[in-house]
């Protein structure tokens, strides 16, 4: 009679059943993580550091339903951390949840987010470029490019 996979034990040697190994080795690593992440925050919900982690990893996947509802316990967790709200933004966005994301974004520049180049690239927010609020406000935070004064020479 065999055992159930749940009821398996390891043999004297420590090792596992082949029922137990099997599904195991079928599956991704970051699966493994978003599960392993998953577990802890079941029993610790607002482990921030294993948060970020674990949006990251489903934003990453593509999930990006459950990376949102990440990125929104983080958010009031963490009320001012810039890359928690442009993190937040990002969610909102990939999410076409366009109003959502402008206020987040702008909570993120106010709160000191300063990666322009990045911002700029980042594909998170193809959707919402088109909307000239977008622009607007990163033309509002974005460092103008200081210009350096014409040299004259002088002739001697």
């Amino acid at each position: 009679m065999s055992q159930h996979s749940e009821d398996a034990k390891p043999d004297a040697w420590g090792a596992w059943p082949e029922e137990v190994l099997a599904p195991l080795a079928k599956r991704s690593q970051s699966d493994f993580e978003v599960d392993f992440f998953g577990s802890i925050l079941r029993r610790a919900p607002d482990y921030v550091d294993v948060l970020r982690c674990q949006g990251e990893l489903l934003s990453r996947k593509g999930r990006h339903v459950e990376a949102l509802d990440i990125d929104r316990r983080l958010a009031r967790l963490a009320p001012q951390d810039a890359v928690v709200l442009y993190n937040l933004a990002c969610s909102l966005s990939r999410n076409e949840h366009g109003d959502e994301a402008l206020v987040a974004l702008r909570q993120a520049l106010e709160t000191g987010y300063d990666d322009f180049e990045y911002l700029e690239l980042d594909g998170d927010f193809d959707l919402l470029r088109a909307d000239p609020r977008f622009q607007t406000l990163v033309d509002e935070f974005c460092p103008k490019p200081k210009r350096r004064p014409k040299r004259t020479r002088r002739k001697s």
